[in-house]
């Protein structure tokens, strides 16, 4: 397998095109060294040795993420937004040790034509132009098969996965689910926090579950072979979803209600479903999202906490990661679309100290290092590793795909 690092060659985003006359151009935040390294491992030489070798030999998927740029300064962020030219963070993903990432570009943030987001024609133009970057360099791989994923690992490159969280776009236009694929878009959540044509969201306050037409849509991904999340569905709309689905769904990004009680995190009973169906839930790690009573200041420990929390409910063939992070200032865009996001809706009356960032997980850049190094720390075998970091995800994505 090459580098990474040495397979990248230096490519920005959009490069084929003149700053200032073909877009607007702003100052983007650091992809590396934003805020301070994490060092709360405590490695010993020889375990360092070991994290550095599983980050470069495993496939190493994240099941949800952003990895886009933002602005230095998040008071440009609407405006950087609404010409719909968001850049890839290349340099960071080279520096990540990621084999694929489900990349989450377009959901309620999407507001090139409306502030309310989610238009099908804002995504398909997001989606448009984000493949137009990708042509034009040679080391992240647009990704839509397991054999897209195995070459990204052969050549020492990235696989990036487009993804949606939600399918609020399609309205009551099951099709649309067809051009959406045809687009490369290989996942897809039911509903973001809003109750859609689909099902209910997670900020409800009643959830009427999986409607027909949502029926109809599932059975439409399955044939398809677009993987299905239901991260941000409510509470009985997850379970229909697992219920009707004839393929393993992902919870691609949440945590364990029963160790922080938000609607965010995920319910025991809707992690057991999803498991007993083959599926897999992705580890959180957004800013106050998997916090934890052990730790409640969000840092790597407290998101750490829901991963042997899951793993103690349902065994650790069922759980991954999907830390949800980004380059830029991620609780600054929290507070500039709290309401596109509902977050506050999202968290309820919990309350939590809020932070800066997520120490150690802070960005794709540093992540899965610092993942692996806990692992490592806390004594998990390297099949155990292996698993939780790619395998488990692979396994379904092979059942899933077609």
């Amino acid at each position: 397998m090459l580098d990474p690092a040495a397979a990248y060659k230096g490519y920005t985003a959009y490069d084929y095109l003149e700053a200032g006359k073909d877009y607007k151009e702003f100052t983007y935040a650091k992809q590396i060294g934003r805020v301070p390294a994490y060092e709360g491992l405590g490695l010993s030489s020889a375990e360092e040795e070991r994290t550095r070798k599983l980050l470069a030999e495993e496939t190493v998927i994240s099941l949800h993420d952003h990895v886009q740029v933002f602005p230095e300064d998040m008071g440009q962020l609407r405006d950087h937004i609404r010409q719909g030219r968001e850049p890839t963070g290349y340099e960071g993903l080279s520096r990540s040790g990621i084999t694929a990432v489900f990349d989450n570009g377009m959901d309620g943030t999407c507001c090139i034509s409306s502030d309310a987001g989610w238009k099908y024609q804002d995504v398909l133009f997001d989606l448009g132009v984000r493949m137009a970057d990708l042509a034009h360099q040679d080391f992240v791989i647009k990704a839509e098969s397991v054999k897209d994923i195995e070459r990204a690992q052969a050549e020492g490159k990235v696989a990036h996965v487009f993804a949606l969280e939600a399918a609020t776009m399609i309205e009551n236009e099951v099709d649309r689910l067809d051009v959406l694929y045809g687009f490369g878009v290989r996942q897809m959540g039911i509903a973001y926090s809003e109750q859609n044509t689909l099902g209910s969201g997670l900020k409800e306050r009643g959830d009427g579950g999986l409607t027909y037409f949502g029926e109809r849509a599932v059975e439409r991904m399955n044939k398809l072979g677009i993987a299905i999340d239901i991260s941000h569905s409510g509470d009985r709309t997850c379970v229909d979803v697992i219920k009707a689905s004839t393929q393993p769904v992902f919870i691609t990004h949440a945590g364990a209600r029963g160790l922080w009680p938000t609607n965010r995190m995920k319910t025991d009973e809707t992690i057991i479903e999803c498991a007993k169906r083959g599926g897999v839930i992705g580890i959180e790690a957004a800013p106050h999202t998997t916090l934890s009573p052990q730790h409640p200041s969000h840092s790597l420990e407290s998101v750490m906490d829901h991963f042997q929390y899951c793993v103690d409910l349902v065994g650790l063939e069922h759980v991954s990661f999907g830390p949800d992070t980004l380059f830029g200032d991620h609780v600054g865009l929290h507070h500039a679309f709290s309401s596109n996001l509902s977050i506050s809706q999202a968290h309820g009356h919990v309350e939590y100290e809020e932070v800066e960032y997520v120490d150690g997980i802070e960005n794709p850049a540093e992540e899965f290092y610092n993942i692996i190094g806990w692992l490592v720390k806390h004594d998990y075998s390297d099949d155990e590793i292996r698993a939780v970091v790619g395998g488990n995800t692979m396994r379904v994505l092979k059942e899933v795909w077609v």
